[in-house]
């Protein structure tokens, strides 16, 4: 578990699939990230965000005053991208935890946490070009936009406007 000043982070649990459930089904959540996933979606992503933890690193459950707010952290890079091997870094909160900074301040200790327990050279996030926000947060965490590494996602059709992704990466510290 990782402690902030306002947040805890932990590894999530099959049993909480309610709580992700509920993020990744609400539209305004995925209008920038991916289509809204319906609860066998959803299932089937907690799946596969547990496995990324045998790679010794994940995605944590983010919880402020004990409650459920997001879910963040690092992933292995998205395969089929340029990207792919890298260690990404990824976020979502529900809209009641949107523009208070929770965001920024998990994605710290993750970022944080990824220095002291992995070895990577950097850390990249991706995100849909039009993702104002999400850029914006990438750009406070120190990460440069990186325009040579721009593609279109395999994962959206041709002619999905979120199909446009853009690369951020911020160097290991020294």
């Amino acid at each position: 578990m990782i402690r902030t000043a306002r947040l805890a982070l932990r590894r999530p649990e099959p049993e909480d699939i309610d709580t992700l459930a509920e993020i990744w089904g609400d539209p305004r959540v995925m209008n920038d990230l991916g289509p809204v996933k319906d609860r066998a979606m959803s299932e089937a992503t907690l799946a596969r965000h547990l496995d990324y933890w045998d790679h010794g690193y994940g995605f944590w459950l983010v919880e402020r005053d004990g409650a459920p707010a997001g879910f963040a952290g690092l992933k292995p890079g998205a395969p089929d991208t340029p990207i792919e091997g890298e260690v990404e870094a990824g976020w979502m909160f529900a809209p009641a935890h949107w523009g208070q900074g929770l965001a920024q301040e998990a994605m710290a200790a993750a970022l944080a946490w990824g220095w002291a327990h992995l070895a990577p050279p950097r850390i990249v996030a991706i995100t849909a070009e039009r993702n104002a926000a999400s850029r914006r947060l990438m750009a406070r965490l120190g990460m440069a936009h990186l325009p040579e590494l721009a593609f279109e996602h395999p994962l959206f059709a041709a002619d999905d406007p979120l199909r446009h992704t853009v690369t951020y990466a911020i160097d290991r510290p020294a």
